[in-house]
């Protein structure tokens, strides 16, 4: 009886357009840069973890007060897939816009073109939680 009263966890095709749509948006100016391209070849791995905890502890904060208003007790997986799924989905809508800019090095310089993807992935994630949330759960 208690398992009705849980919420279901809903997740579906219509978020992950928003999340998609988000994460375009803000991904094609950033990728367009060549400051973002040449930023990327230098930073450090120390730093680029630091890229990947600020963008998950950003998209984190903000699915827990935009989309779910501050209620996960009933939703944690939810929400958690909503943070996992909203940063690799922007992982790899980041990363096909750099290959159709021909900026995404995957055979000749792997560790280039993924701290390429991690660098733009950090504003274009916010991006798509930002738009996911206009669809709040």
């Amino acid at each position: 009886m208690l398992n009705n009263l849980r919420p279901k966890p809903t997740f579906n095709a219509e978020d992950i357009g928003q999340i998609a749509v988000g994460a375009f948006a803000l991904s094609v100016p950033i990728a367009f840069s060549e400051e973002a391209w040449r930023l990327s070849a230098s930073l450090p791995t120390l730093n680029l973890v630091l890229v990947v905890l600020l963008s998950l502890a950003f998209i984190t904060l903000f699915a827990y007060q935009s989309v779910f208003q501050g209620n996960i007790v009933n939703r944690r997986e939810a929400f958690l897939l909503r943070v996992v799924v909203a940063y690799l989905l922007t992982l790899l809508v980041v990363g096909i816009v750099l290959l159709a800019l021909n900026k995404l090095p995957l055979l000749t310089d792997p560790i280039l073109a993924l701290k390429r993807i991690i660098l733009i992935a950090m504003p274009a994630s916010m991006g798509a939680i930002i738009v996911d949330s206009f669809d709040k759960e």
